[in-house]
């Protein structure tokens, strides 16, 4: 195969993968998107609505786990097709629900299709794509999970605002099946026998037993590095509008538009961090760099020491650090992965991404309804921080690794 050929095959997978997550990041928002017309239609408390969010990512993170698992018995391929067509069940379920019970269950069946992404995702780019492109291919899956965030509340209040909640999911069902209907059409491209098989960091022993893997310490240090930065995530997806608010006495949508302003300057670094995460071997250099910087920009504002409109920027400066942390990170974790357990290594450390989000709102609303605004910047920061440790952890493990498998 020339390298042209080569460079469209690369192409073909890393966009359909990029499509599948960007679906799975549209469907992380679609009851938090919703909520000004379910509150009111079934009458609940915000402590309710919030339960159907922990429901969804507390399934989301223990099915990830096991996903990985069923990655690595059977196929990527039929992995992703069944948690994509269950996104658009579970729209279908949410629209037509009459009581809470059918909400939590629509809430259950969205974890469900949601968990598979990450193993099948990553699984499919570390077989399908070539080892020069694979830091590009991390780059585009990162972007588009951010792309799915940011048109998700954006598409559903306003399809809900012009007709209902109801018109609204079902419209959102329509986006999975056809993104099903589109991997269907290409299934060839993502056909379960590697193209390319990665070399990794950790020593194939490991992966012998189907928990082998997991007597590896640079594995949980992974998933630690996961809980910790989305710990920080939630802080800035949940109350960082509302913080600014109260600290620089900008408008909602002000603040929003700081919201809006992190999450494009973080597609920007990780497609940044895509080209310098394929010219360095150095991942955890990078991955400490970037939320070094994060956190002290997440400091500056808590500290509300510069003008309203400069805080916007410096939103946009924490996204764009943490963005370029992306690529790098990912391939962090490959090199960690023994062989032939990509899957299930991707499945556990990545259901720590789903850990953090659900109990990083806990946390950080506890902040403001303690009249701490600040806090909530001063949180995200040290949890930024605390990052660093788990990434000088995994370094030094994978090195070690390497040379003990070198000798």
């Amino acid at each position: 195969m020339d390298d042209k050929q080569l460079f469209r095959q690369d192409a073909r997978v890393i966009g359909l993968v990029g499509l599948a997550h960007g679906t799975s990041h549209f469907y992380h928002l679609i009851l938090a998107a919703l909520i000004p017309w379910l509150k009111p239609e079934f009458n609940l408390s915000y402590g309710e609505l919030g339960l159907l969010m922990t429901v969804f990512f507390a399934v989301s993170g223990v099915g990830q786990a096991m996903a990985g698992f069923v990655v690595d018995r059977f196929s990527a391929r039929v992995v992703l097709m069944s948690g994509v067509a269950l996104l658009g069940i579970s729209a279908v379920v949410l629209s037509s629900a009459q009581n809470y019970g059918q909400l939590m269950v629509g809430a259950f069946l969205a974890g469900c299709g949601n968990c598979v992404f990450h193993p099948a995702d990553y699984t499919l780019l570390n077989q399908r794509v070539s080892k020069k492109r694979l830091a590009h291919g991390f780059s585009v899956h990162g972007i588009s999970g951010n792309i799915g965030w940011a048109l998700s509340p954006l598409f559903l209040t306003s399809v809900a605002g012009r007709t209902d909640w109801r018109t609204a999911l079902l419209c959102a069902s329509v986006l999975p099946l056809g993104v099903l209907a589109l991997l269907l059409w290409n299934r060839h491209a993502l056909r379960p026998e590697p193209a390319a098989v990665p070399a990794t960091g950790a020593a194939v022993v490991a992966g012998a037993s189907a928990l082998g893997f997991l007597r590896l310490k640079v594995v949980w240090m992974c998933f630690a590095f996961f809980v910790i930065s989305a710990v920080a995530l939630a802080g800035v997806q949940t109350f960082a509008s509302t913080s600014l608010v109260s600290l620089y006495g900008m408008s909602l949508a002000w603040a929003t538009s700081a919201y809006t302003c992190f999450m494009l300057s973080s597609a920007v670094g990780m497609l940044y961090g895509g080209f310098l995460g394929a010219g360095n071997g150095r991942h955890d250099r990078i991955i400490i760099g970037a939320f070094a910087a994060a956190a002290v920009f997440a400091l500056i504002l808590a500290a509300a020491v510069v003008p309203a409109w400069m805080s916007i920027v410096l939103m946009g400066l924490v996204g764009f650090a943490t963005g370029i942390a992306g690529p790098s990170r990912d391939l962090m974790i490959r090199g960690a992965a023994p062989a032939n357990a990509t899957g299930r290594v991707f499945g556990v450390v990545y259901s720590g991404l789903d850990t953090g989000l659900a109990i990083g709102p806990l946390m950080f609303a506890a902040l403001m309804d303690a009249g701490h605004p600040a806090g909530v910047f001063v949180g995200i920061a040290i949890f930024q921080a605390l990052v660093i440790f788990t990434t000088i952890g995994v370094g030094n493990n994978s090195r070690s690794m390497l040379a003990a498998k070198a000798a």
